[in-house]
């Protein structure tokens, strides 16, 4: 269940958000939380692309600093019989 946030909005652009979401079929709380969603989303998307390229382009100096492998000692693969919650 979502937490209940307030706003304060300009009569002129309340009554446009309202217009706007009724001919999308939202409630006025429906439109504003779908326009965050999608804000947070678009700014996570390109933040998480921006981070792959940075990875991409330096994964020879990453690999020289720590080597491919992180964890010497441990199985290529988790046990069958870990739990998949399991740390």
């Amino acid at each position: 269940m979502g937490k209940q946030t307030n706003i304060r909005l300009d009569e002129d652009v309340k009554a446009a958000a309202e217009d706007r979401a009724k001919r999308r079929g939202l409630s006025l709380q429906g439109y504003v939380a779908d326009l965050i969603e999608a804000d947070v989303n678009q700014s996570r998307a390109a933040f998480m692309a921006g981070a792959s390229s940075f990875l991409a382009a330096y994964k020879d100096v990453f690999d020289a600093e720590v080597g491919e492998d992180r964890y010497p000692g441990l199985p290529d693969a988790p046990a069958d019989t870990a739990p998949r919650d399991a740390a």
